[in-house]
């Protein structure tokens, strides 16, 4: 279905820094489950990675090493006990086209992983349509953060029972 006909609802939050990007990514990560898209939106240093980073500790070993793909393009972490579906984390800023992320394995990710993905407008037709969004952007200081989630009906549903919205 395409983004203009899906529904989709935007909740808001300003962060202080880091530790509540951290804090509120340790949130997301158990709604998430495998076929999940997240977008990870914004400029540099908005805290794209921060946010991942947390999401995959929280689903996993919070000491675990959590590299930004940035050259790699795509790390993949495991699922920990009590979770199910791998998580991949693709930085495709530097990707040259959309077909490029076949090279990635992303319809492997789209379907039985989930997927977050920073820069995922570098996927151009190919992001999918039923995802949810993580915009980031700078906030009035230089530690703060505002972050907005958008989602179609079904995360929105998630985000309320988790008491996100």
């Amino acid at each position: 279905m395409p983004l203009a006909e899906n529904r989709r609802t935007e909740t808001a939050f300003d962060l202080d820094g880091e530790a509540a990007t951290a804090e509120l990514a340790g949130r997301l990560a158990p709604l998430a489950g495998p076929g999940d898209v997240i977008g990870l939106w914004g400029g540099l240093g908005t805290g794209k990675t921060v946010f991942a980073r947390a999401f995959i500790r929280a689903r996993g070993n919070p000491d675990e090493e959590v590299p930004s793909p940035t050259f790699t393009l795509v790390q993949v972490y495991d699922p920990a006990a009590g979770f199910s579906g791998s998580v991949y984390h693709f930085d495709l800023y530097r990707l040259s086209a959309p077909e490029d992320a076949y090279e990635l394995d992303i319809e492997d990710a789209f379907a039985d992983g989930i997927s977050l993905i920073e820069w995922p407008e570098r996927l151009g037709p190919l992001l999918p349509a039923e995802r949810l969004d993580v915009t980031l952007a700078h906030g009035p200081s230089p530690e703060a953060r505002h972050l907005s989630l958008s989602g179609d009906e079904d995360w929105q549903a998630r985000l309320l029972e988790a008491g996100l919205v």
